[in-house]
């Protein structure tokens, strides 16, 4: 195994590392910096010393891709008998991180952006013949938080090595599965095929996986469950259940209804009915959705248990129970929103319970 690098190392006499930032099951991953562009660069290289090989060729096919929301890679080098990915730098979270353990579930119009921002980002990574085949929120970073500064998917450059791993689990049964990381993380997203002929994943098992990621966003929850249960329920491919709560408001419900549809045309069993890329950007486009900036407030008060008011940085903004998407937040809790002038004061519209 190769062992992890510390602050102070240069690699090449070109990449000084400056931090360890994360750690995968196939990889390290470093901030680092370039001593000849001057700037802040990711650094990834593998832990297990057989995925030399793999890691060359993964490297190069993530080069192809070229797109805002893709992180971009930016160099491949060996030394001292250990190979290096080198990618920009996204300083934020990942997905899950950003998003799912700060509130239960997004609202349908911050979800509508991020299912087209990532939209675009899949179907110029499959215009450049490249498949992902590990899709899940920890390989998909956002900067700035709620207000969605950029959305990125990353790691293309191992995701074939870990495609390699959950097959090899995969075939090897539940006893292996269990034993994987890599493949317990990504099993929740998993497409039906995926599980069933493993070596023959193609594009559309990467829609399924966006399907999957979505659904947990509007809803909070996976949407075949997570671990060695899931396994029955993905091959089986049934329709999943969506939370009432996304339509039984009528400001979300046009919206939610239709971010419904669009997650079911992905979770088709049969992969040649699913949405493809450019068919998911196409309908993607024709949503309505604002990008007005998210604010975090307060709950200040509360009257008539109808309407009150959210202290944000000091400053009031009037809400109504009706703008709330999902749990209904009490006086003390933390709350995301956008802000819209209205009648002499600020009205909040969304407003969504945080954790």
């Amino acid at each position: 195994m190769s062992g992890p690098h510390g602050a102070g190392d240069v690699i090449q006499e070109r990449y000084k590392i400056i931090d360890n930032v994360g750690e995968g099951g196939m990889q390290f991953v470093y901030a680092a910096r370039d001593r000849v562009l001057k700037r802040k660069v990711a650094l990834k290289t593998p832990k297990n010393d057989s995925a030399k090989k793999r890691f060359a060729r993964s490297a190069i096919v993530a080069a192809r891709v070229n797109h805002p929301n893709v992180a971009k890679t930016l160099d491949y080098l060996e030394d001292n008998h250990r190979q290096y990915l080198i990618e920009e730098l996204i300083e934020g979270e990942d997905l899950e991180k950003a998003f799912l353990k700060k509130t239960k579930c997004l609202d349908p119009y911050l979800a509508a952006r991020v299912f087209h921002y990532l939209a675009k980002g899949l179907a110029a990574s499959h215009h450049a013949g490249v498949i992902h085949r590990d899709l899940k929120p920890t390989n998909i970073m956002v900067t700035d938080g709620f207000q969605l500064a950029s959305i990125k998917i990353t790691d293309f450059g191992i995701a074939k090595m870990a495609n390699e791993e959950i097959v090899d689990a995969v075939e090897g049964g539940s006893e292996s599965i269990s034993a994987s990381s890599t493949v317990v993380g990504a099993l929740p997203y998993m497409a039906p095929e995926a599980i069933d002929t493993p070596r023959k994943v193609g594009k559309p098992a990467d829609i399924w996986s966006f399907g999957a990621m979505m659904f947990e966003l509007l809803t909070g929850e996976k949407p075949y469950g997570s671990g060695l249960k899931a396994v029955a329920k993905i091959q089986e491919a049934k329709p999943p259940e969506f939370n009432p709560l996304l339509t039984s408001n009528p400001q979300f419900a046009p919206l939610a209804n239709k971010l419904e549809q669009l997650v079911l045309q992905c979770l088709q069993k049969n992969p040649s009915s699913r949405l493809n890329a450019d068919a998911l950007v196409s309908q993607c486009g024709n949503l309505c959705y604002p990008v007005e900036p998210r604010l975090v407030g307060t709950v200040r008060e509360i009257l008539h248990k109808a309407y009150g008011f959210i202290n944000v940085e000091g400053e009031d903004v009037f809400f109504h129970f009706a703008c709330v998407y999902g749990d209904r937040p009490v006086v003390g809790d933390r709350v995301m929103l956008s802000k819209f002038k209205g009648g002499g004061a600020w009205r909040a519209h969304p407003v969504v319970k945080l954790y």
